[in-house]
């Protein structure tokens, strides 16, 4: 899970997309056998990292971008 720097909200991973992206946005959760997050970004699956929050994730609640830190908080 991530964090914002800025309002403090847990992401649970409802992203929106920075408005620079240029695929179709289609955003999908998959939570393997293991207990492990993924995300499918316009069919591209990986596992989220602070890397891609801080490139492409802007914040749902205040709409903060470049703004995320791990949390260890799970929704």
């Amino acid at each position: 899970m991530f964090v914002c720097r800025k309002c403090k909200k847990v992401d649970n991973f409802d992203l929106m997309l920075s408005h620079g992206y240029q695929g179709e946005g289609k955003v999908e959760k998959i939570v393997d056998a293991n207990g492990k997050m993924m995300i499918t970004v316009d069919g591209y699956t990986f596992v989220p990292d602070l890397d891609f929050m801080n490139n492409y994730a802007v914040c749902g609640y205040c709409g903060g971008i470049y703004c995320w830190d791990y949390s260890k908080q799970v929704k």
